[in-house]
């Protein structure tokens, strides 16, 4: 079983790498935080965990989005 990639593949893949890459850059610690966030320390975003999760969520619906409609699979 082979995939053909439709056009805008790369857009969603990319799309995916970025909501991955900022849920991880919204855990990094920062001392220079405005305010502590709900894990009990200063992070890059004060809004941890909740913006991590709703980057994954976005992250894994990109990817969903790409798997199922921007692929054709042969049988």
């Amino acid at each position: 079983m082979t995939k053909k990639k439709k056009k805008g593949y790369g857009l969603l893949l990319a799309a995916t790498t970025i909501f991955t890459l900022l849920a991880i850059s919204t855990l990094i610690p920062q001392p220079s935080a405005s305010k502590v966030c709900a894990l009990g320390y200063r992070a890059h975003c004060t809004f941890t965990p909740w913006s991590t999760l709703i980057c994954l969520a976005l992250a894994a619906l990109t990817c969903t989005v790409r798997s199922e409609f921007f692929t054709n699979k042969d049988k």
